[in-house]
């Protein structure tokens, strides 16, 4: 008996390692102080998660219209910085093209930089400054636009200063060291620090992560 017991607790321990781990969502972010809501089931994900990020069109450095429909059912990232900064921007341009280098050939993955200071970043700046940072990726897009709408997109819909930033308005210079990785619905799912190579590994995964996740849709 005791050797029947053995094998069946051999072959189950071995049935279970076999099998593909279950995987893990990331969790989704609903508010500016970016406490974190794990979901499980299509039931729990209808009544917990409201926030999405708004309609918004802006011009990239091509000279082409780019709009919310551009990140209609992809994956995107986005951050907040200005073509002539001298500190944050510079580090957090050259970390992103390790995720422009990874997802090179991926057309379900969309980068978004917004100028935080439209009033100066023309087309033309935002050109010279794609092609001093070496940005290739049809996918990687630099965005002007009006101060309103981009200040507002920044604190309202990305979150994308500390809590109090929420509060604020295009009065107040945003500067932001922040990187925001969102769905395909267009739900904030992660908040990283871009001027760090190691917070731009955890992306990096991330991202793959989200590409694996269950459709709660």
């Amino acid at each position: 008996m005791s050797r029947i017991v053995f094998i069946n607790c051999v072959f189950i321990i071995f049935f279970l390692g076999c099998q593909e781990p279950q995987q893990i969502s990331l969790p989704y972010y609903n508010t500016p102080d970016f406490t974190p809501i794990f979901i499980e089931s299509k039931t729990e994900y209808q009544q917990k998660i409201s926030h999405r990020i708004a309609p918004f069109s802006m011009t990239d450095q091509h000279g082409l219209s780019i709009t919310d429909q551009n990140i209609k059912d992809k994956i995107h990232i986005a951050n907040f910085m200005f073509t002539r900064c001298t500190s944050i921007c510079p580090r957090m341009t050259n970390n992103l093209k390790a995720i422009q280098e990874t997802f090179k050939a991926d057309d379900d993955l969309v980068m978004l930089s917004f100028s935080v200071t439209p009033w100066l970043d023309s087309v033309p700046e935002l050109q010279r400054f794609s092609e001093r940072y070496e940005i290739t990726s049809k996918n990687w897009h630099l965005l002007t636009g009006t101060t309103d709408e981009i200040y507002r997109l920044a604190r309202q819909s990305y979150f994308a200063e500390e809590a109090l930033g929420f509060t604020k308005d295009s009065t107040d210079f945003l500067h932001t060291e922040r990187v925001l990785l969102v769905d395909k619905n267009k739900h904030i799912r992660g908040v990283y620090n871009a001027t760090l190579p190691l917070e731009i590994e955890q992306l990096t995964q991330d991202i793959f992560s989200l590409k694996k996740e269950a459709d709660f849709y």
